[in-house]
């Protein structure tokens, strides 16, 4: 990646109101009742705006990651942070921080995941969270991931308005009623949903690509958002603003897992835009983050070699 063309790079804040500690582990074979052995366990700090924070490091970059934390796992996930030496700042709540796993079925080649709904938050803990937001200066800030239980409807609109206050670009990978209410209040500079997600947004099935890219295009112009991309998979992925549409396809790799590679796309491609990239190469290089975090077993995300090799075999011949 080029290096920003200021003397001060840019400031990148990660928001995670429900981040993880994620366990991997694989073994032979799954059964019910019967004690399964695991081996090769290892554990990595999660969670939406915590992972897209490993991706920008694993890049070369820096971010700095917000999230709420505490409990008995709490210092644990604060830990496992530290230990990859992430700027970070905890939020405290009362309860204890979740565990999810990822366990891989060597027999079947099959992965399970387990992902925990997390603790209740309060009130005053949403509170202390907006404040912490308040307090924080940045060019973008980035909210990732799914609510805790307890937190209000629409909390991300909340951070929106914050980041609108500051003149932070806006970076929002959420789904559901949060990301429609966002996207209806206007001024979020990115998203990225699936076409599962993008369809419940628009609210019906959309079938042929030369469908999904009308409806893709025609979102974008509303100006809901400036950088609209929508996954598909292993068919790639979709990039609209009001300029036009581009349909970049994944190269064909053996996937190995899942875990992480919405937030790679999404790390990468901020850390792109952050760059003063141009918008659709930011788009090729979340593309080739989110391939290169399948190549990867559990919870690793992707490795900057590969995302610089995918990178330069997907833009070879397009016009970006």
């Amino acid at each position: 990646m080029p290096a920003h063309p200021s003397a001060n790079p840019p400031c990148i804040v990660t928001l995670t109101v429900n981040p993880a500690i994620d366990g991997a582990c694989e073994t032979e074979k799954i059964q019910p009742i019967r004690k399964i052995r695991t081996s090769k366990e290892h554990f990595t700090p999660g969670g939406g705006g915590v992972n897209v924070t490993r991706v920008i490091h694993e890049l070369g970059g820096q971010a700095r990651a917000l999230y709420m934390a505490g409990g008995a796992t709490g210092p644990v996930l604060d830990a496992l942070i530290e230990r990859l030496g992430l700027d970070h700042h905890t939020i405290p709540i009362a309860g204890d921080t979740r565990i999810s796993q990822v366990v891989f079925e060597r027999s079947s080649g099959l992965e399970y995941r387990f992902v925990p709904e997390g603790p209740t938050i309060s009130e005053r803990e949403c509170a202390a969270c907006l404040a912490a937001i308040e307090d924080t200066n940045c060019d973008y800030l980035v909210a990732s991931g799914s609510l805790a239980p307890g937190m209000p409807n629409h909390f991300y609109t909340r951070v929106q308005d914050i980041a609108a206050r500051k003149g932070a670009k806006f970076v929002l990978d959420t789904s559901g009623d949060e990301l429609k209410a966002s996207l209806a209040r206007g001024g979020v500079h990115l998203v990225k949903p699936s076409i599962g997600e993008f369809e419940s947004l628009i609210g019906r099935k959309l079938g042929s690509p030369a469908e999904q890219d009308e409806a893709i295009a025609a979102y974008a112009r509303t100006g809901a958002v400036d950088y609209l991309t929508v996954t598909l998979g292993r068919d790639g992925a979709v990039f609209a603003d009001r300029e036009g549409l581009l349909r970049l396809k994944s190269p064909e790799v053996e996937t190995k897992s899942a875990v992480g590679a919405g937030d790679s796309f999404v790390g990468a491609m901020t850390y792109a835009l952050a760059l003063g990239r141009r918008p659709r190469e930011a788009f090729a290089y979340g593309v080739a983050a989110g391939t290169a975090a399948v190549l990867r077993q559990g919870p690793y995300l992707c490795d900057r070699a590969d995302v610089e090799r995918l990178y330069a075999e997907i833009t070879r011949g397009v016009a970006l």
